[in-house]
């Protein structure tokens, strides 16, 4: 069954509580802390309820999920779009036309063919460059988790910035799973410390962001200097099982 507004205002503001805490902890704003909601694969009736909860920023892991979901909440104001997932090569001119920000650009290739997909629609777009500092086969990004290797890393990383439609505010990784969050903590430091790397390199491109931290390890990633972090089920509850085709 579905949330309502009031349930998902409940959980909205038991995690606001939680960001609170965990930002004193860390001797920052809770201001300086963006909820991102995560709405992949929920039904436009609870991203409608969460909207009138008062959520103004939902990640989507699907392209395609974004446009019926951006139509269905033009009534309201201030709302964006944030792609989290990765983008597949046929997906780049749904996200050129639709998303308000993007997580995961996780390779030159994807930075240069999403950068000509905003040329051809005038639109400049916000960007986050995903990195992959665990060594996870199974995780986007660039290889970043040896710091040996950041320099030669960052001559692609000049190549993306030269793009004239991307504008980068920073990065974005997923750590492994893990049920203990203080197991995570080493990876979201890796970032934070790649994070100040880039910004010495590249002076001129405003690095503000880390995009970091799920319902599982946010307090952590908050800690060690998340400004995005990425909830979902916690907030809109389950989602429904999915069926292909």
């Amino acid at each position: 069954m579905s949330l309502t507004e009031e349930q998902i205002r409940g959980n909205l503001q038991r995690i606001e509580e939680r960001i609170r805490k965990a930002a004193v902890s860390a001797n920052r704003t809770p201001e300086s802390i963006k909820l991102l909601v995560v709405s992949k694969r929920q039904p436009v009736e609870v991203v409608e309820n969460a909207a009138r909860a008062g959520v103004k920023l939902f990640g989507e892991n699907y392209a395609e999920e974004i446009e019926p979901k951006r139509q269905a909440l033009s009534v309201f104001s201030g709302i964006q779009w944030h792609m989290i997932g990765h983008i597949q090569s046929r997906k780049v001119k749904i996200v050129a036309e639709m998303a308000d920000y993007v997580h995961s650009i996780d390779s030159l290739e994807l930075a240069l063919k999403l950068n000509r997909a905003l040329e051809e629609r005038g639109r400049d777009l916000p960007v986050l460059l995903e990195m992959n500092v665990s060594s996870e086969e199974s995780k986007s990004g660039w290889a970043a988790w040896d710091g040996s290797h950041w320099e030669a890393l960052s001559l692609e990383i000049e190549e993306v910035l030269a793009c004239s439609r991307l504008d980068v505010h920073g990065l974005m990784t997923m750590p492994p799973l893990a049920e203990n969050p203080e197991t995570v903590r080493p990876y979201f430091a890796r970032l934070a410390r790649l994070r100040d790397y880039l910004a010495a390199r590249f002076p001129a491109t405003d690095w503000r962001e880390l995009s970091m931290g799920t319902s599982a390890d946010f307090e952590t990633g908050i800690q060690e200097g998340a400004s995005f972090i990425r909830i979902g089920q916690a907030i809109l509850g389950p989602r429904p099982a999915w069926i292909s085709g």
